[in-house]
């Protein structure tokens, strides 16, 4: 049983393209997983969304990675980490193993920069759920967290303006809010933010740590699956890629991050 548990595939899902640097991340650490992934193009982006329509997106999107046979389903989308990961969890059950992309970047920040202080940019749904901050507080490790909700990011990437002047602008005038200064570190808490990192590297000139979440993610989801036995030896069919609303963008944003064509499916997840 356990043997055929570990060639199921690993489901991932996001609102848009953000979920793709985890999964891009994930499948460099782990060359013989299979991905299914699926990008709620039709309500994007969830960082604006209530908690309840959150949570019933998550659960029509795990019907479909539960009949996936996925042996992990991860929230590759801070938004519904902080909405969603219980209620999911929950939902699930026994059927997978549910993961999120917020746990794993708090161990981490706790175990680099004890003492510390830390900026968190996300979407307005991060950082007012204060997720993050309470995660951090329970550690004890003395971090002093800022955090700052930066709506137009997600947006703008979803849009293709990155690496742009425009971007450059928006980052600028987020980034010197007051409430961001005296950080040694900041946390990219949103999976559509390491597609500027280079960006935000720059602006700080190397005085501050910029965290890509993804990497940190990719690196936990292997020793969650080492640690429980479900690591796959070999790659067992093709990834796949799901979108609840079909759009040209998209497919074209895949197919630059994984340099080849994709080929998406289109799932609606109410008909």
């Amino acid at each position: 049983m356990v043997q055929d548990l570990t060639y199921r595939p690993i489901g991932i899902f996001d609102s848009g393209i953000g979920g793709l640097t985890v999964a891009k991340a994930i499948m460099h650490v782990l060359p013989h997983e299979r991905i299914i992934y699926f990008g709620d193009t039709a309500h994007l982006p969830y960082g604006d969304k209530s908690t309840a329509a959150i949570q019933a997106y998550a659960v029509k999107i795990c019907d479909l990675l539960i009949r996936q046979q996925c042996k992990v389903i991860l929230i590759a989308c801070n938004s519904a980490s902080a909405a969603a990961y219980e209620l999911v969890k929950e939902y699930v059950g026994s059927k997978a193993k549910v993961l999120n992309v917020i746990d794993p970047t708090v161990s981490y920040i706790s175990q680099t920069y004890p003492g510390k202080t830390i900026g968190l940019i996300g979407t307005k749904q991060t950082i007012n759920s204060n997720v993050y901050k309470k995660k951090v507080d329970e550690l004890d490790k003395e971090i002093t967290l800022k955090s700052l909700a930066t709506p137009l990011l997600a947006d703008m990437i979803e849009e293709g303006f990155y690496n742009d002047s425009i971007s450059e602008s928006v980052i600028h005038a987020y980034l010197s809010n007051p409430e961001l200064q005296h950080i040694q570190a900041l946390i990219l808490g949103c999976t559509h933010y390491p597609l500027i990192k280079k960006q935000i590297e720059k602006y700080y000139k190397g005085n501050v740590d910029v965290l890509d979440a993804s990497q940190i993610v990719a690196q936990n989801v292997k020793a969650f699956l080492e640690e429980h036995h479900l690591a796959s030896d070999k790659l067992v069919g093709d990834h796949k890629f799901y979108v609840s609303d079909f759009t040209r963008s998209f497919e074209e944003s895949t197919r630059i991050f994984f340099k080849r064509q994709v080929h998406l499916e289109h799932y609606p997840l109410w008909e």
